[in-house]
């Protein structure tokens, strides 16, 4: 009986060997087929060869390195702006500042009637949202319009895989957490009542946030040479920083009402409310657990997007100090960031899409969710207690 048991578990591992090795002729097959190719051409085939394939070495060499190497990611980076100083909220005009000396002190009454220029407070969420994109941009390169993130693995989407999308799937988070941001700042935000112009560099950076997050330099549909992704994204840092040059001159507007702060929560409420169904479909319907190759997108998506809110409700608090502080707001509100600070500890190696109530592989997406929900729900509460 012992033989048997001991013949029926080399057979076993015989017949894995034989697939491991058929697994391996397969893969280097074509590897050993080019070389016998290309050994032999002449030396005037196998330079451009050659040459190519360095490039394209050198282009995944890179493609590899942006894809892994997260350049100033931070969950607390909101810890480094210093919105506990500013004494008056957006848009409202700044104190004057005492003289310096003594000197000048006992000059100023002998001056010439004359005051100085006036000074206005900058936005917080403005700040945000353009070093949030600077983030995105140029402290990191942007994945989705990499040529090889298009190319895809052999012509398959690199969001259809569980390899070196993860980056790009945050990234796209974080942009859209700064595209619903741009659109209140035209709409409401940065327009006295909702009945002023609209601020021209504000219109020019969400039009360009707006912007294909795919386009590469050349491009099919339609044919020809394009503008790349990252030139419009940077162009709408530009814009955004523009607009708080004149925020801060007094010559643009920042409408910090209480009813412009409850649309801006109401629309941030909506935007999570979509991700966190589109959670709910995946955790649902694909429980693949660890060979999910589409969790990972949607965790990381969620993720970012936490990010960006993070640092822009944060900004908020601070752009909208006064209402908060008027309708008793301070604990509920810390209670909010509470929450999105908690969700973005949870930072998995291999995100795992299994079943809720499964005991071998986790349900990340699920606790995402559930991060999110909780989240919308403060929102919800905060927006109740604004409408009072």
């Amino acid at each position: 009986m012992a033989d048997r048991i001991t013949a029926f578990f080399q057979r076993i591992g015989q017949m894995a060997g034989r697939a491991m090795g058929l697994l391996v002729a397969w893969l280097i097959w074509p590897f050993m087929a080019a070389h016998g190719w290309y050994r032999g051409r002449h030396w005037m085939v196998k330079g451009p060869v050659l040459a190519f394939v360095v490039l394209l070495a050198g282009l995944y060499g890179y493609f590899l390195w942006q894809t892994q190497v997260w350049t100033g990611f931070n969950p607390n980076y909101v810890d480094s702006y210093r919105w506990t100083e500013r004494v008056v909220p957006a848009g409202q005009e700044l104190p004057a500042t005492a003289p310096v000396s003594a000197d000048a002190a006992a000059a100023a009454p002998a001056s010439p009637q004359a005051s100085a220029p006036r000074r206005c407070q900058s936005s917080a969420i403005v700040d945000v949202a353009a070093d949030l994109t600077d983030l995105n941009v140029n402290q990191n390169a942007w994945i989705s319009s990499m040529l090889l993130y298009r190319l895809g693995l052999f012509g398959l989407d690199w969001d259809s895989t569980p390899f070196l999308d993860n980056k790009a799937s945050f990234q796209r988070g974080v942009n859209q957490a700064v595209r619903r941001t741009s659109v209140e700042l035209v709409d409401t935000l940065a327009r006295m009542r909702g009945t002023s112009g609209v601020n021209n560099n504000l219109q020019t950076a969400r039009s360009n946030l707006q912007f294909d997050e795919y386009s590469w330099y050349f491009g099919l549909s339609p044919f020809g040479p394009k503008t790349p992704t990252p030139s419009y994204y940077r162009s709408a840092i530009q814009k955004l920083r523009s607009f708080n040059t004149e925020l801060t001159d007094c010559s643009a507007v920042f409408d910090g009402r209480a009813d412009n702060l409850v649309q801006f929560i109401d629309r941030i409420a909506n935007d999570l409310g979509g991700t966190s169904a589109i959670l709910k479909e995946r955790s649902e319907n694909f429980n693949g657990g660890w060979f999910d190759t589409r969790a990972d997108d949607r965790f990381w998506f969620a993720y970012g997007q936490l990010y960006g809110y993070y640092g822009i409700l944060t900004a908020a608090g601070a752009d909208f100090s006064q209402v908060i502080r008027e309708r008793n707001l301070g604990p509920l509100w810390s209670e909010t960031l509470s929450q999105v600070k908690a969700a973005l500890r949870i930072q998995p190696a291999i995100i795992s899409n299994g079943r809720e109530d499964g005991w071998i592989m986790p349900t990340h997406l699920a606790v995402m969710g559930f991060y999110i929900l909780r989240v919308r729900s403060n929102l919800v509460e905060v927006r109740a207690v604004l409408d009072r």
